[in-house]
């Protein structure tokens, strides 16, 4: 599971097929103090074998790619079975939900469109390294949608026991978070520290088996935790 955000530089892994489109995110990253670009790949075997070689914070990976797609590129770094592997941040051209969906199943911690600001991508990829998911605000109605309507994703059984471990406020702590609720707001709602509402979002990821609060959300809707519009 991705951690808070490392002491120095966010490391980022930049995943492409076109070149001027990695050098461009290139720029755009190394202008922050706070970045640190520490490879390039152009085709998603290349970036596996990068993110185990490297071990960056974040990998920016593009969809459509040459020799292996980014989505099962995807799904093999964020497969590292000690848990420890880099956060995936989807970057595509194309607005599709089975594009979305996919990359959401494969374990990636966001999902933005190239049509966004320079300000996007760069609050993005902090966000990622900080353990938090992020999906682009127009297509976040469009996954509670699809993930909340009964019967359009198969819970997955292993998760049931899981849930019953929860503590009462740990279900609180998720119902809230998958409402779009801050650590901050959170913690005014059950007036507690932030510093808790942080281990008890730990304990839920832990118990769940979840890599971030995207999928903590997902979660949340398929299993009835929460439901559109309560």
């Amino acid at each position: 599971m991705t951690g808070p955000a490392p002491d120095g530089p966010v490391r980022v892994l930049l995943v492409d097929d076109q070149h001027l489109v990695r050098s461009g995110f290139r720029i755009i990253l190394e202008v922050e103090d706070d970045i640190e670009v520490v490879g390039e790949a152009a085709d998603g075997e290349r970036a596996v074998a990068m993110a185990a070689a490297l071990r960056p914070d974040v990998v920016l990976m593009d969809v459509e790619m040459p020799v292996l797609d980014g989505l099962a590129a995807t799904r093999r770094i964020t497969g590292d079975a000690t848990g420890d592997g880099p956060a995936v941040l989807i970057l595509t051209t194309f607005d599709r939900d089975d594009y979305l969906f996919a990359a959401l199943r494969a374990g990636a911690s966001g999902f933005l469109l190239k049509n966004g600001t320079p300000e996007d991508l760069v609050e993005a990829v902090r966000v990622v390294a900080r353990g938090e998911g992020l999906i682009a605000p127009a297509l976040t109605r469009r996954v509670i949608s699809t993930f909340a309507r009964p019967g359009a994703a198969p819970p997955d059984p292993r998760h049931d026991a899981a849930t019953a471990e929860l503590t009462p406020r740990e279900r609180e702590v998720l119902a809230l978070v998958a409402r779009g609720a801050s650590n901050a707001e959170v913690a005014a709602v059950l007036h507690v520290g932030e510093a808790t509402v942080k281990t008890h979002v730990s304990r839920v990821l832990a118990k769940l088996g979840l890599r971030d609060r995207v999928q903590a959300v997902i979660f949340a809707y398929e299993h009835g935790i929460v439901r559109p519009g309560g």
